[in-house]
Order: structure tokens, then C-alpha cells, then sequence
């Protein structure tokens, strides 16, 4: 019995990725188009995504709430720009219990509208600021052309919501938030995302400024993976939320709203998959060691069971998680390829012989083959198994930071080359950030602005697009 190989990223990216979502057990495609079913081993690592994401939250003073699924079509018409950029994408309830309804609702697309008429009820004195909120929940957007996790008509997220006394205080939070995302996509995932500010072009519906972290796939493709939004006035006076301040005046709130989704799956997939399959980063993956017992016989399997239960008592103890595959009718061979292909970051092997020995095998997801496998003594195995965890998180941030410095290249005033760098890669450039530009670039290239980096050196040079002074440089890339 053998796992069927993949194929290539190389040969075709696009086909790996797809048939990798499914031969790993994360989702499935659902019975309506665009929609996905997400299996235990996708939804588990959802959960270490949300646990991890959760706690930075409330440890900023967020408290978590939900708000309906269903919105009046007449609140998104109240943010003029909000409305523009959405409609498009909606999902419209027309008829309920076998009558037409009086007013349409609205599948959330998001959740400012809803959440700006409840603010408005909430607050009422500057000593309700600032109100900080987070909702856990899915959202729906009628997309033509879906792939699973990355862009699916139904998704889960969650969207960060909040409310300011003044300008400053809002802008703070945004940043704020952006950092708690970059922080989560570098420490956890090992994603070794950009943090930017997007376009006029690109920014959210309603929004006064928009912030991103940007990530390399394994295509040199873009992937936005976490948005903060400074909503400056523009919800608070659509919805009337107004607070007395300190000189008992009535001001309008400026008000935030930030989110992550599913989305961060595929981009684990694709930022660290290879031809074998998934690879997880330890820190969230929902098996970060699988133990496979190897055995002939039954006096063989009652001996090596033995020192299994033993290892299985240490990790669980240690807070390792763990899974023991008992698997009847399947070669080690089998077991062992089928794990890799669902990227568990080690894996202990125990055979008779090891028994013996009073040792384990101990195979590392992120080095392939021989090089990754090493014997180890049965005593001290928790101490080593966290270490070597450490290791492999530490390893697949730096494979992937490797990866996407050496496919960033800058180019100053050749628009030529620019073409050819981001037909295979990312360009840096400067950017003046006008529309007619923008669209220049996207009518020449399919590709759009993915941000204007946070980090960068302080000068000024000529934009890529039209050669009129500009003072930032860009990241320009074809994306997902």
C-alpha cells in the first residue's frame, strides 16, 4: 500500500495546492459551489490559529461578543462607500417563512454596519471609551471563482471592532492590531509577513487608511493575510455614534475595525507545503509529534506497546500533542509518507529493536530524509522532542524568510524591468500612489500595489508608473 505522490509544485502549483487541501484532511468541497466543508484536521488547526489569535486579544483589553448574521440592507446604504465597494459581493435575503420581506436583508459581508448602529445604543459619555470588541463568526461574499481557504464564498474570521475618543487613539489601535498580527503570523505560523500601508486604490470600503500584512507564497505570489482598518468618522457619522466629552460637547467617535481569516490555512499551505506535502509549523499544528509503533508480532507489538504507553504518559504530561497511529493493515512506509503529507513536524518511530536499545526513531518533518532522522535515547525524549520543535519553528521561519528576500528585488526607473520582476517575483519601486497609475500597472502587469512597507529608508525618486516625484517605495506582486 503506497500514498500516491503529488504533483510537483513546480509543475503545477495551482493542481499541488488543490489536491493537497484534500489528501491532507484539512476541507472539502461543499455541496453548493464556492462553499467548503472543513474536515477535523483543518477545523483543529483553525483552533490553534483562533487560541493563538484570541489571547492577544484580550490581553489588549478586547472582550469578545457576536452580533447577527443578518443585516438590513438599508444599513449598508448609510456608508456610501461602504455600500459601493461591497455590492458586488452580496448575498440578499428576499423572502422568509414564505413572504417577501418588507425590507431585504443582507448576508454579513462584515459587520461595521450592525456593529456601528450598536455602538451608537452603547455609547453614550466619554467614560464608555474606548469600547473594544472582537467577534468570532463567518461571513459571506459572492465570489466567482473560489479555492479552498483562500477564497470561499463562506469563510470564518474574525473582526476586531472599536471606538475612540479621538483620531490618535484610533490610529493607535489600528497599528496596535496590525502588530498583533504580524507578531502571530512571525512567531506562530513562520510567516515572514510585511507590515504595510495600502493604497488608495486598495484600501477598505469606508476606510480612512488601511494596513496589511503581506506574505510570499511558495509561487511568488502575494497573499494578503490580515487587514487593520482606520475608519476615521466615516461609521460613526452614518450611524450617529456620538459620545459627550470632557467639556460635555457632543463628538462624533473615530472608530477601528481589523480582521483574520481562513485564508491564514492556505497560506500556511503555501508558504512552507513541499512535493510531499503539508508542513506545519510546530507551534500550531494540531499533531506535533505522531508516534507509529512498528512490529511483526504479537509477543513484538505487546513489547513495543509497552514503551509506547510509556511515551505516550511523557508527552501528555509535557503538554506535547501528540497522536499514536494504531493503523491495522498498513506498512510503516505508508504511516510514515501519510504523515508527512499531512506535515506533522515529528515523527517516533519504536520497534522492537529500539526497544532494546532503550532508544526511538526521531524524523523531522522540515529536513528531508536521511538527514532528519537520528536515533535518540529513550531517556530525556520529552527534553529533546521540545527542543527539536523549537528547532523546526526557528528553521521553516528561516527557510521562508530566505525565500522571500531573495525574490524582493528594487528597481528604480526601468519600467521594462520592473515588467519582467514582477511577471516572476516581487518589485520594490517607488510609487506616487495615484489611481491612474495603479491602474496602469494592474492593465500591464495583473498586478496591483500590495503595500507601501512600514519599514523602509526615508527617501524620495521618480514613480515606476509616470516618473512624477514620489516619496515612498511599494511592493508590487501578482497575488491570490
Amino acid at each position: 500500500m503506497s500514498v500516491q505522490a503529488l504533483t510537483s509544485r513546480s509543475e503545477d502549483f495551482s493542481k499541488w495546492y488543490n489536491d493537497l487541501v484534500q489528501r491532507a484532511d484539512l476541507a472539502d468541497y461543499a455541496p453548493v459551489r464556492g462553499c467548503m466543508i472543513i474536515k477535523p484536521y483543518g477545523y483543529s488547526l483553525w483552533e490553534n490559529i483562533r487560541e493563538q489569535l484570541d489571547r492577544r486579544f484580550k490581553d489588549t483589553g478586547h472582550q469578545n461578543a457576536y452580533f447577527p448574521l443578518f443585516i438590513p440592507e438599508s444599513f449598508l446604504k448609510k456608508e456610501a462607500e461602504h455600500v459601493e465597494g461591497f455590492s458586488p459581493e452580496l448575498a440578499v435575503v428576499t423572502i422568509g417563512g414564505g413572504e417577501e420581506l418588507q425590507e431585504r436583508l443582507v448576508v454579513r459581508p462584515t459587520s461595521e454596519t450592525v456593529i456601528g448602529y450598536s455602538f451608537a445604543n452603547w455609547i453614550q459619555s466619554y467614560r464608555d471609551l474606548p469600547l473594544l470588541i472582537n467577534q468570532w463568526a463567518n461571513v459571506v461574499r459572492w465570489e466567482m471563482r473560489t479555492r479552498l481557504f483562500l477564497r470561499t464564498m463562506e469563510f470564518l474570521w474574525q473582526e476586531g471592532h472599536t471606538a475612540h475618543a479621538t483620531h490618535d487613539e484610533a490610529q493607535a489601535e489600528t497599528m496596535q492590531m496590525l502588530g498583533a498580527y504580524a507578531d502571530f503570523a512571525i512567531n506562530e505560523a513562520a510567516i515572514p509577513v510585511i507590515k504595510g500601508r495600502k493604497s488608495n486604490q486598495e484600501k477598505f470600503a469606508g476606510a480612512l487608511r488601511s494596513y496589511t500584512i503581506e506574505a510570499m507564497m511558495g509561487d511568488k505570489r502575494a497573499l494578503q493575510s490580515g487587514t487593520s482598518h482606520n475608519l476615521g468618522q466615516n461609521f460613526a457619522k452614518a450611524f450617529d455614534i456620538k459620545f459627550t466629552d470632557l467639556n460635555n460637547e457632543l463628538q462624533h467617535c473615530w472608530t477601528t475595525s481589523w480582521g483574520l481569516s481562513t485564508r491564514i490555512i492556505g497560506a500556511i499551505i503555501m508558504v512552507h507545503g513541499d512535493d510531499q506535502g503539508l508542513r506545519l509549523p510546530p507551534r500550531l499544528a494540531p499533531i506535533q509529534t505522531v508516534i507509529v509503533p512498528i512490529f511483526k508480532t504479537d509477543e513484538e507489538k505487546s513489547k513495543v506497546f509497552e514503551a509506547v504507553s510509556a511515551v505516550q504518559a511523557e508527552f501528555k504530561a509535557a503538554g506535547i500533542r501528540f497522536h499514536v497511529d494504531k493503523r491495522e493493515g498498513m506498512t510503516p512506509g505508508f504511516k510514515y509518507n501519510d504523515w508527512e503529507m499531512r506535515g506533522v513536524p515529528i515523527r517516533i518511530e519504536i520497534g522492537p529493536k529500539d526497544v532494546e536499545k532503550n532508544s526511538v526513531a526521531l524524523a523531522r518533518r522540515d529536513i528531508p530524509g536521511k538527514a532528519g532522522k537520528q536515533f535518540i535515547p529513550r531517556d530525556g525524549l520529552v527534553e529533546v522532542v521540545k527542543r527539536t520543535l523549537d528547532e523546526i519553528q526557528a528553521n521553516m521561519l528561516k527557510q521562508a524568510t530566505e525565500f522571500r528576500d531573495a525574490n524582493i528585488h528594487e528597481v528604480d526607473d526601468d519600467y521594462e524591468k520592473f515588467k519582467q520582476i514582477v511577471a516572476e517575483a516581487w518589485a520594490s519601486a517607488w510609487f506616487c500612489g495615484s489611481a491612474e497609475c495603479e491602474a496602469k500597472i494592474k492593465a500591464d502587469n495583473q498586478a496591483v500595489s500590495r503595500c507601501f512597507p512600514l519599514e523602509q529608508t526615508p527617501g524620495d525618486g521618480k514613480c515606476i508608473a509616470c516618473g512624477q516625484p514620489a516619496t515612498e517605495r511599494a511592493l508590487f506582486a501578482r497575488a491570490y
